[in-house]
């Protein structure tokens, strides 16, 4: 088993169609699975998107590949946890403009547009906050606060355990709520 691994990663590394046609019998599913726990709630396309560039960046990046054939399936998951967060937040961008152009065609009222507005501050004002956390710690509040998913998922997608991922919303939120008050006695 390990050589008939260790085989196909030379053999993906060398760009033999064989080995993409492995790849995709063989982690398909796994790929499949982060994408939709990711991206379920924007759309099928989505996520069908996301698996296609997955593969597109193994196949392209396989020489990058370093480590023991048992590693190849977490290369992989890491590589697809990235590529679905990465698309989250573009289509949640796209999301935003959307509604925005929507609010302004719609002859909202001031008050509406200033609201509006108000909140999409505050939401721009906690991203970069949550930009000075360790990018594990803003992937977690990304999956548990934009993502909605729950502690036991995001510990399930993450290889952790549900006492660390709490342990880190903690001292995420600590951390945040300090840099917060910081930024509103400067301003």
């Amino acid at each position: 088993m390990r050589s008939n691994a260790t085989n196909f990663i030379k053999r993906l590394k060398r760009q033999k169609e064989d080995a993409l046609e492995y790849m995709i019998d063989h982690y398909s599913s796994l790929i499949y699975a982060i994408s939709y726990k990711i991206l379920s709630g924007i759309s099928k396309d989505a996520v069908d998107e996301c698996v296609n560039d997955v593969f597109l960046t193994v196949w392209q990046h396989a020489q990058e590949f370093k480590g023991e054939p048992e590693d190849f399936k977490k290369w992989i998951g890491t590589i697809t946890k990235y590529k679905a967060i990465d698309r989250f937040r573009q289509l949640e961008k796209q999301r935003a403009r959307e509604t925005s152009d929507e609010l302004l065609h719609q002859h909202a009222t001031s008050e509406d547009i200033q609201m509006h507005l108000l909140k999409k501050e505050e939401k721009n004002t906690l991203l970069l906050a949550m930009s000075t956390l360790p990018d594990l710690d803003r992937d977690i509040f990304i999956m548990k606060y934009f993502q909605s998913l729950s502690n036991p998922e995001i510990a399930a997608a993450l290889n952790l355990t549900i006492p660390a991922i709490e342990n880190r919303l903690y001292r995420g939120k600590k951390k945040l709520s300090t840099n917060l008050r910081l930024k509103e006695r400067l301003t």
